[in-house]
C-alpha cells in the first residue's frame, strides 16, 4: 500500500500519477458520454415522427448531427486539462482562448443548421430544390451574417483588436451599399418576397396594369408571364412598393352580372324574372347563388342585377358556368315570351309637332 501511495505521489509536469490518472479518466468519460448522448438524440427523431414535438425533436436531432467529433476532442481535453490538471496559468490561458474558438466555429455550424432547418420548414420542401432560388439567398446571406460573427468572436480571442477592424470594414461597407444601392435594394426585396411570400412560383397575379403567371423570383427581378404571352420584368423594389393582386390565393371568384327586359314587360311576368335566374344559377354544383334583384331602371331597359359565387377559382370554369347560365335564362324567357332589351331610340309625335309638319306641306306644295 506504501509503495502504491509513493507511486501515485509521483509528480510529472507538476501533477502526480494520481491527478494524470483523474484527468485520463475525465477524457475517456467526457468523450464516451458526449457521443452517447449526441446518438441519443439523433434516435430521438425516429421515435417522436408524426408525434406533437416532432418538430423540436428533429431540429435537436438535426442539431446534434452536426456536432463535429473535434468539438468533443476538444471539449473532453479542455475538461480533463483546466477542470483536473494542474497547469501554468499561461498555457491554460491558450488552452482557454483556443477553446472559445473551436465553440465559436460549432456555434456556427449549429446556426447554419438551425437556419437551414426553418427554411426547409418554412418552404415545405428543400431547400436545394427551391425553384425561386430566393431562400437560397436567404440562407446565403444568414450564412455571411453568422460566420462573420463567429471571424469576428475568434479574432478577438485571439488578441486581434477588432474594434478597429469593424470601423473600417464599417466604413467601407457604408461605401459599397451607397454603391450598390438599387443592387442591395432589390435583394432585400427578394429577400422579403421569400419570408412574407405574397406570391409563389405559378400564382397568378396583376401589377399595376398587367396581369400573368409568376415564373420565376430571382435575385433582383420577378418574371411574369402575361396572358398575352410576353415575359414581363419587374424589379423586386417596385413589385414591393406595387398594389398585387394575387388571383393563386383565391377560393371563389364573385361574378355580378346584369339581365335587361323591355320596358313593356308585365309586372307579373317581372315577378317571376328573378326566380328563373336563381333556378339557372342553382343548376351547377359549383355555383353558389347570392341574390337577383330587380335594381334599376335603364336607359332603354329594366335592369335586373344577379350575383352569384363560383366555388373554384378556375376561370374556365367561372366561363362555362356563366356560358350555361346565358344558355338557360334565354331559352326559359323564350318559352315564357319575356324579351330581352337592346338598345332602341323612341320619337313620340305630339299635336303640335303634327300641325308643324302639315303647314310645312302646305308650304312646300304652294311654292
Amino acid at each position: 500500500m506504501n509503495e502504491l501511495s509513493q507511486l501515485l505521489a509521483i509528480t510529472f509536469l507538476g501533477n502526480s500519477l494520481l491527478r494524470w490518472g483523474l484527468a485520463l479518466f475525465a477524457f475517456l468519460v467526457t468523450f464516451t458520454l458526449l457521443p452517447l448522448l449526441r446518438g441519443y438524440i439523433a434516435t430521438l427523431r425516429k421515435r417522436h415522427a408524426g408525434g406533437k414535438h416532432a418538430t423540436a425533436v428533429e431540429g435537436a436531432s438535426l442539431l446534434a448531427d452536426r456536432t463535429k467529433r473535434w468539438f468533443l476532442w476538444a471539449v473532453a481535453f479542455w475538461f480533463a486539462t483546466v477542470r483536473v490538471l494542474g497547469i501554468p496559468p499561461r498555457i491554460e490561458l491558450g488552452i482557454n482562448r483556443l477553446m472559445i474558438v473551436m465553440l465559436a466555429l460549432q456555434v456556427g455550424i449549429w446556426l447554419s443548421a438551425a437556419v437551414a432547418f426553418r427554411l426547409h420548414r418554412r418552404r415545405g420542401e428543400s431547400i436545394d430544390s427551391d425553384p425561386t432560388g430566393a431562400l437560397a439567398i436567404v440562407n446565403f446571406v444568414a450564412a455571411i451574417v453568422i460566420w462573420s460573427l463567429v471571424t469576428l468572436v475568434a479574432l478577438d480571442n485571439l488578441g486581434v483588436n477588432v474594434t478597429a477592424l469593424v470601423a473600417g470594414l464599417g466604413i467601407g461597407g457604408i461605401a459599397v451599399a451607397l454603391a450598390v444601392q438599387t443592387t442591395l435594394s432589390n435583394l432585400l426585396g427578394s429577400i422579403a418576397i421569400a419570408l412574407d411570400k405574397p406570391f409563389v412560383v405559378g400564382d397568378v397575379i396583376t401589377v399595376d396594369q398587367d396581369t400573368g403567371k409568376v415564373e420565376r423570383i430571382g435575385i433582383a427581378s420577378t418574371r411574369i408571364r402575361s396572358v398575352n404571352g410576353e415575359q414581363i420584368i419587374v424589379s423586386n423594389t417596385d413589385l414591393l412598393k406595387a398594389r398585387v393582386r394575387n388571383f393563386g390565393r383565391m377560393y371563389e371568384r364573385r361574378v355580378l352580372f346584369t339581365t335587361g327586359v323591355v320596358y313593356t314587360t308585365p309586372r307579373e311576368v317581372l315577378q317571376r324574372i328573378p326566380g328563373i335566374i336563381e333556378a339557372a344559377v342553382r343548376a351547377h354544383e359549383k355555383a353558389r347563388f347570392e341574390r337577383c334583384h330587380f335594381l334599376a331602371y335603364g336607359d332603354s331597359a329594366l335592369q335586373f342585377e344577379t350575383v352569384y359565387f363560383v366555388l373554384d377559382a378556375d376561370y374556365l370554369r367561372y366561363a362555362n358556368i356563366q356560358q350555361a347560365i346565358n344558355l338557360r335564362v334565354l331559352e326559359e324567357f323564350e318559352r315564357q315570351g319575356i324579351e330581352l332589351a337592346y338598345r332602341t331610340r323612341v320619337t313620340l309625335a305630339t299635336s303640335a309637332t303634327a300641325d308643324d309638319e302639315e303647314d310645312d306641306g302646305k308650304s312646300s306644295s304652294r311654292s
